[in-house]
Formats: C-alpha cells, structure tokens, sequence
C-alpha cells in the first residue's frame, strides 16, 4: 500500500513530466528516457546478441558499433536499419560486412524506444554524435 504522502509526490512528478512534454509539444510518448538509462537496456535485449555488449561486433561477421565511422556518415538511414533490418554489403572502418541485420518493427520497438536505442548507440563505446534522434524523427524517416 502507497502512503498518502508518496502517492502525492508520485503523482506531482508525473504531473511535471506530463506538463513538460506539453510545453515543449511532445505528446507523453514522444518523451524519451536519456541514453543511459532506457537506450542502454534495450540494445542489450535486442542488439548485444550480435554486436556484442561492448560494441565490437564479431569479427568478419557482425560489424562494430564502436568508434564506427558508418553511424556518423548515415545518421539518417539509421531508424530505417533498425526498422527495416539491413542486407547487402557495407563497410564499417574500412572492413567490409556482407551480414543480414533483422528487421525490428514497431511492434516490438516504440519511436521513442528506437530513439533511446539509437542514441544509447552513437554515444558509447567512443562514438561521440551531435545532437539526439527524436521519436518525431523515427517516425518521419524515409524508408526505402
């Protein structure tokens, strides 16, 4: 059972965030959770198996993320690989991968959860981006 006084604070802080994400035009999903926290969690469920925990990839089969020049250079393809999964070569580094990425669709992954993902991404591991990919962002990419 929550007491009084925390079911208060509770509620005033979901408040804030409601009243936060209204002020700045986003709708309660369109907030998203910093790198750390929620980006984090999900590449390890669905990204870690291949990539590995660290970024590295798996050697001549499974490119890394880490310090991967393919994330800076195609910021704007990058919801469309998560959402529509990535075949055919590429090169990463300078080494080229001839893989097959599955495809994660919007039933297992929220734009919001796609941001989170992404941006857990393109900061870790020595990756240093500019700027954040927004939920709006995910959901207006141009996927070919």
């Amino acid at each position: 059972m929550i007491c009084p006084q925390r079911f208060q604070l509770m509620m005033g802080a979901l408040l804030r965030g409601t009243l936060l994400c209204s002020a700045l035009g986003l709708s309660l999903s369109g907030c998203f959770t910093s790198h750390e926290r929620g980006g984090q969690a999900l590449y390890e469920q669905h990204c870690a198996n291949c990539h590995g925990l660290d970024g590295k990839g798996l050697g001549r089969l499974m490119p890394p993320l880490a310090g991967a020049d393919y994330l800076a250079a195609n910021r704007a393809a990058l919801p469309c690989i998560v959402r529509q999964g990535l075949r055919g070569p590429i090169s990463v580094n300078g080494q080229r991968y001839d893989g097959l990425m599955p495809a994660i669709g919007p039933e297992t992954l929220s734009d919001a959860d796609v941001a989170n993902v992404l941006n857990y991404i393109r900061q870790s591991w020595g990756n240093r981006a500019d700027g954040l990919i927004t939920p709006q962002e995910v959901s207006e990419a141009r996927c070919q």
